[in-house]
């Protein structure tokens, strides 16, 4: 199997929040797209399967499939294309540049880095000029950590997990999520109490409660369509100020999400960031763990990108130079796990195995009060209005202190 690693450069493009200055208006705009994208991607999940926990990091996959789009050519990037909203070849590379020197500055104190790396049958030609595109923009400092080649005796070369064997030649595309993040005023583990907790699905369990009275951003909506009914929106911000976690909830109680979750949009992610204004409040946060894996085939193909699963018709000429034919992506698996604990500070880490689309998110943070203690919808956002990560958790593992 070939490889081809992508550098920090291009995968923290996405998640760079504010304070670094010099993106303008390019970086706005494809905040936006990828707002777009986003609210797309969780809503035809949320869809299709409403009966779990739902973890998603649109930013994983919008990077994964942006790398795809380089060497896609014909119907097969025009999708990916109407998907995405954005041209890779275009204002994408200039922003790519622009953010080059601002990949070492992200603030320790809530950091949050996508990886990539294109894993391809050993043996397939590979396209100069596809090649040569990424040691372009792969400046040597900011090359991923070495990332070793499992090889075995049929000559194959694999990340790890499960052994796959292809009888055509597959891709694997391989990208993690990490987010370390500390709360900018922490929860004390003294304040934790055993409460009731109404998840999603209706059920109610004690959990683990963390509580403290700290300043946040909130907000009421109109929900469109039903203006009687509302709807709250708090961000409770990580140290630093550039990434912050929103959560959104009904005001009534007999709302449940599936009403809420239609009403999510660019333009009404947008328009929460306008309307949120800070107060003080008691926040109650339960402490917990869960984890999701979703084949994301249908998900993807269901928003149109359906060619690039198909060995007889994808076309990935930019990659092999049109000397490779049947060249696909066998799956796309997405994996994630969330931890919400008291000191918000965690690190996250990923692997993917051969013919997979692999993701993993860490991190810590959530909101609820003490009266209306049920599941809301969180979504973990950076200042440039990068939706790093959806959950709706239906069930979870309550974390002990000792966890």
């Amino acid at each position: 199997m070939g490889h081809v690693s992508l550098a920090s450069l291009l995968v923290c493009l996405w998640l760079l929040g504010g304070g670094h200055g010099g993106l303008g208006g390019l970086g706005e705009t494809l905040g936006e797209l990828h707002s777009e994208f986003a609210v797309s991607l969780y809503q035809s999940l949320s869809a299709t399967d409403n009966d779990s926990n739902l973890i998603l990091s649109p930013l994983s996959v919008s990077v994964s499939l942006g790398l795809l789009q380089f060497g896609a050519r014909g119907r097969t990037l025009v999708q990916l294309e109407e998907a995405l909203k954005y041209d890779a070849n275009g204002k994408t590379r200039d922003f790519l540049l622009r953010v080059q020197g601002d990949v070492g500055n992200s603030s320790q104190s809530a950091a949050v880095r996508v990886a990539c790396g294109l894993f391809i049958q050993r043996g397939t030609p590979l396209c100069p000029a596809f090649t040569q595109h990424y040691q372009n923009l792969t400046p040597p400092a900011h090359t991923l950590p070495n990332q070793p080649m499992w090889g075995n005796s049929s000559g194959w070369a694999e990340p790890p997990g499960d052994p796959v064997r292809w009888a055509e030649p597959q891709m694997a595309l391989v990208s993690t999520v990490a987010f370390r993040g500390t709360w900018q005023k922490q929860f004390q583990h003294a304040e934790t109490q055993s409460l009731p907790f109404t998840l999603a699905d209706g059920t109610v369990s004690k959990v683990p409660m963390m509580y403290q009275a700290t300043d946040v951003l909130f907000g009421q909506f109109h929900m469109s369509g039903t203006p009687e009914h509302r709807y709250t929106v708090l961000e409770l911000p990580y140290l630093g100020g550039s990434v912050g976690l929103l959560l959104v909830l009904p005001g009534d109680r007999k709302i449940p999400l599936s009403h809420l979750e239609p009403q999510l949009s660019a333009r009404t992610l947008a328009t929460w960031e306008a309307g949120l204004r800070r107060t003080k409040m008691d926040v109650f946060l339960p402490r917990f763990r869960i984890q999701k894996r979703v084949d994301l085939r249908s998900v993807l193909s269901s928003l149109g990108v359906s060619d690039i699963f198909d060995p007889a018709v994808a076309d990935f000429r930019g990659i092999s130079g049109g000397n490779c034919e049947g060249l696909y992506v066998s799956q796309a698996v997405h994996e994630a796990k969330v931890e919400v604990t008291e000191d918000g500070t965690k690190a996250g880490a990923a692997t993917g195995k051969c013919g997979h689309l692999r993701m993993f998110y860490g991190g810590r943070g959530l909101w609820l009060s003490k009266s209306s203690s049920r599941t809301p919808i969180f979504i973990l956002r950076t200042q440039l209005g990068l939706e790093v990560l959806f959950t709706t958790p239906r069930s979870f593992l309550p974390l002990d202190h000792n966890q």
